[in-house]
């Protein structure tokens, strides 16, 4: 799993997907969140981001599925984000890295994980906003025909997450979220014993996690989303009216419009922190290491590739 995305589905049972699906599905940011998906595996992350502008092209015409005429300023979209984010951003990646490296060693609070959480969005939160400029441009050429390819995208998609968490039956629902956390900590921590797959099994059965929720909200984003990119496509606007408007919508994304939602999200989110928390105080010292070593390699390859940029 990508570093950022590891470390954040660590940090909440609520996988990043559920945080960052409703993002992921825009225009706007997709970039960045492609580049979070595409980055699977620490062994293969120098050469991933070296793909990664003709990986993200793929997933995003795969939603809008551009003309001819739009395809060379859409890759060149791309191309301008990965050339900024290798310089600029890499390097604060790196650094957030190195900090949490040297914290693994100890125990943890819920704060301390709801505080770190947040960092890591903040460290995202400029690579999100550049992909927003870039965007912009591409907006207004947008038709009518591209909508519905989105619409048809948006409800594969949606598909998806049923299938992968709206099981039938609740033992099916349970079994699916315990094995993907279980996959999620060994990614850091390695192998856990039989007392910490319990913890992670009492846990799970206790989340506020709501899947049927979050494909509620998620498709409230999916129709913003579409109205906000139509009335952008039928007015004449600056690109910087475009980026506002923009901008104003991925705000909605992650602060959802619905306060019972966002009720539910902080209360998530709490007990994501404290159950992570025991998580991570149970772990013993190899499996610490293992964490460490992890991050520590991560890391390097970050700083390898803000190297060979410059």
């Amino acid at each position: 799993m990508h570093y950022l995305q590891s470390l954040s589905s660590l940090f909440s049972l609520q996988p990043i997907s559920t945080m960052w699906n409703a993002l992921r599905v825009s225009l706007a940011r997709g970039i960045l969140i492609c580049l979070l998906l595409l980055l699977s595996s620490c062994s293969m992350l120098r050469l991933g981001y070296d793909q990664g502008p003709q990986l993200v092209w793929w997933w995003l015409d795969s939603y809008v599925d551009f003309s001819s005429e739009q395809t060379p300023h859409a890759k060149e979209a791309i191309r301008q984000w990965f050339t900024w984010h290798r310089t600029s951003q890499l390097p604060e990646y790196a650094a957030l890295l190195s900090t949490l490296r040297a914290q693994i060693d100890d125990p943890v609070t819920p704060e301390q994980l709801c505080s770190w959480f947040q960092d890591l969005r903040t460290t995202i939160a400029p690579a999100l906003d550049h992909s927003l400029q870039l965007s912009a441009p591409l907006v207004p050429g947008l038709n009518e025909a591209q909508w519905r390819h989105m619409e048809q995208r948006f409800a594969k998609s949606n598909d998806e997450l049923r299938s992968d968490y709206l099981q039938p039956r609740a033992e099916e629902r349970l079994e699916a979220s315990i094995k993907r956390t279980v996959k999620r900590i060994e990614n850091l921590y390695g192998d856990i014993d039989e007392a910490q797959r319990n913890l992670i099994t009492t846990g799970i059965a206790a989340s506020p996690f709501d899947p049927e929720a979050w494909l509620m909200e998620r498709q409230r984003n999916q129709r913003a989303i579409l109205s906000t990119l139509r009335r952008l496509a039928a007015e004449p606007n600056e690109a910087d009216q475009v980026t506002a408007a923009l901008r104003g919508l991925a705000k909605q994304i992650e602060h959802s419009i619905d306060p019972d939602y966002r009720v539910y999200q902080e209360k998530l989110m709490e007990y994501n922190c404290a159950f992570t928390a025991r998580i991570h105080n149970s772990t013993n010292a190899s499996q610490r290491r293992h964490a460490h070593d992890k991050l520590k390699r991560w890391e390097t390859d970050l700083r390898v590739l803000t190297a060979d940029a410059r």
